[in-house]
């Protein structure tokens, strides 16, 4: 079982190495790709919720989605 502390959600234990956030490695290596990589990600969990990890997925792909707007807010709003 998982220790209580762990957020395998927000912050799991295994996506940060010598202090460096992957996703923030991720963003950095992709550039321009870094939302179409948020979105794929947004996809992937929403496909498979019903069929792996259930509400913890959904909260995966909401996480994403939070990124993904925080990426892109203002950029396509309309004036």
């Amino acid at each position: 079982m998982r220790a209580k502390e762990e957020d395998m959600v927000n912050s799991p234990p295994h996506y940060n190495k010598a202090g460096i956030e992957c996703i923030d490695a991720i963003a950095a290596a992709t550039g321009e790709g870094y939302e179409h990589y948020l979105q794929g990600n947004i996809m992937k969990y929403l496909w498979r919720y019903r069929y792996k990890n259930g509400t913890e997925d959904l909260k995966k792909a909401q996480w994403y989605l939070t990124k993904l707007i925080e990426e892109v807010e203002g950029v396509y709003d309309e004036s």
